[in-house]
């Protein structure tokens, strides 16, 4: 049963206001028979007060909570788009936007129209420990220069004989990280095991010696990854990130320069604290201090005859791989304690550092990457990218107050949960049915030999394409899917999908009415100059409105 749509109740004075929803700027109907309303967001918002843009907010009492995290920016964005923040307690939102993993019994209570911005047990990608173990794991099954995106890494104490056995391969130096920290907190240079304590849990990695230098200057890039689904799995990667830059220039050489973390860490919340930070406020140029866009970046290297094409298909390979080591926890997650498939999102912060010979890197994935815009660059980028995800998941717009209409859609979700149940393939819907949605299911299903839930699924996954905004679908794709085939049936056969045709039967039903092929990132950024705005051409006032360290969005 396909979600109504919740309109406000008419009455002879709301025509007119009924017409102007239809072609609303701010809203997208979805649906079958395009009769759901979803709502759209822009990146202005933040700081206009265009009437306009808060009105579908504000006409369907959308509400969101911020619970154990602060985002001014997220904050910000909702509230401008006519969103009202309720108490962390209340269970009326359309949004709960958390700086942590929510418990199972907060899971089971989401209605379908609810979203929340974590997966269930996320950390198998987001804890250091969990996710070298992960990819160590897929290594194992499928070759070791197939996943060959980390560097060597040891679990200490559990693995201190097998990283003695290494060391006196190799004298280092090597990287100390705690399992579960970020923003480099904990992070240290050794060049001797002595100078290792072993009294908890830490990680200990191959330092890389050899890292891509712009200027004499080491760098690490930040990206933003969004999964809208592990079951069937959907990535997608925005088009623009941050080079993020020490502040001392790299000598490898001296060994005695072991312990400065401005020379070895690019980490923005270190080397912020440093005397040689340097920092731009100008929006408008992308390529100057210790920050610059991801785009600015290539853009220089490619300048220095890199191959940036190669360079970037690389990235997305490492980014696709890492998503998939964990899939099978994740996946298995959803299907004990999500009730709904839309339920859940996930934008991750993806740190990658790129050695002298342009092999890309895996640092870690942040849970919650930090939205803070210090500088007019993040938030140039972040507000767009936080924009285009809203839109992109696509928030119904559903009154959380109307309980009485909640009870109308349990059927369909239901039915996935007890998928598993029942091997056999369900019938499509009879010819003879009145549903006008569910005889168009009927003819599409029989086209692509899928259910009548795979095309409700599938046809969800191509209305967030269509609002993808920056967004970049990385997976699947032709090309991705045939790349990872057997990863993804391996993890396929231990999780039982509760989709009956699998992630891959979906994925080919995608590919299949996909009328064009994705367009290369490394294309897409080279088109998009720093004076592009998707959405609003006047974006730039907004980063120029606000001083250096301005409190409304950090």
């Amino acid at each position: 049963m396909e979600m109504p749509a919740v309109r406000p109740q008419k009455v002879e004075s709301d025509s007119s206001s009924e017409d102007e929803l239809q072609t609303h700027a701010c809203i997208a109907w979805s649906g079958i028979s395009k009769r759901i309303p979803v709502l759209l967001f822009c990146a202005e918002a933040i700081v206009s007060k265009d009437v306009n843009i808060r009105s579908v907010g504000e006409k369907y009492n959308l509400a969101f909570k911020i619970v154990r995290t602060e985002s001014r920016l997220v904050r910000g964005i909702l509230v401008g788009h006519g969103f009202h923040e309720v108490h962390p307690n209340s269970n009326d939102f359309n949004l709960m936007w958390t700086g942590s993993h929510l418990k199972p019994y907060l899971l089971r209570t989401l209605q379908d129209f609810q979203k929340v911005n974590h997966f269930p047990r996320s950390y198998e990608l987001t804890r250091k420990d969990r996710l070298y173990k992960n990819i160590q794991r897929m290594q194992q099954s499928h070759g070791f220069q197939n996943f060959h995106i980390v560097p060597q890494t040891f679990v200490l104490p559990a693995e201190y004989q097998e990283f003695n056995s290494s060391f006196s391969k190799d004298k280092g130096p090597w990287i100390i990280k705690p399992v579960a920290s970020s923003r480099g907190r904990g992070i240290y240079l050794v060049s001797s095991p002595s100078q290792i304590p072993l009294d908890e849990n830490i990680l200990v990695s191959r330092y890389i010696n050899n890292p891509l230098l712009i200027d004499d200057f080491k760098f690490d890039v930040r990206l933003y990854v969004l999964v809208t689904s592990y079951d069937p799995l959907v990535i997608y990667l925005y088009e623009e990130g941050l080079a993020r830059f020490a502040t001392v220039k790299y000598d490898c050489a001296n060994t005695a320069n072991i312990k400065n973390q401005f020379m070895h860490l690019t980490n923005y919340s270190v080397n912020k604290k440093s005397s040689d930070y340097v920092s731009c406020d100008d929006p408008e140029v992308e390529d100057y201090g210790n920050k610059w866009s991801m785009s600015a970046m290539l853009r220089y290297l490619r300048q220095e005859g890199k191959d940036t094409t190669l360079l970037m298909g690389q990235v997305e390979d490492l980014i696709i791989k890492s998503v998939v080591s964990a899939e099978i926890h994740i996946a298995t997650a959803c299907k004990m304690f999500v009730p709904h498939r839309c339920n859940c999102f996930e934008l991750y912060g993806f740190d990658v550092l790129i050695d002298s010979n342009l092999k890309p890197w895996l640092l870690e994935v942040n849970l919650s990457p930090s939205l803070a815009c210090d500088a007019p660059l993040d938030l140039k980028i972040k507000a767009s990218m936080i924009s285009d995800m809203f839109s992109l998941v696509g928030f119904v717009c559903q009154d959380p107050l109307l309980r009485q209409l909640r009870t109308d859609r349990q059927g369909f979700d239901s039915r996935i949960k007890n998928a598993s149940l029942k091997p056999q393939r369900q019938r499509p819907p009879s010819a003879s049915s009145t549903d006008p949605d569910k005889q168009g299911l009927k003819l599409e299903s029989s086209t692509l030999g899928l259910t009548a839930e795979e095309m409700k699924v599938l046809r969800r996954v191509q209305e967030e394409y269509e609002r993808r905004g920056g967004f970049i679908r990385i997976f699947p794709t032709p090309d991705t899917l045939e790349l990872y085939r057997q990863a993804i049936l391996q993890g396929a056969r231990k999780a039982k999908p509760t989709l009956p045709g699998g992630s891959l039967e979906f994925s080919r039903g995608l590919q299949s009415r996909d009328s064009t092929k994705e367009e290369g990132f490394f294309d897409r950024k080279i088109q998009a100059s720093p004076e592009r705005r998707r959405n609003f051409p006047n974006l730039p006032s907004i980063a120029e409105s606000l001083p250096q360290g301005s409190e409304i969005l950090v």
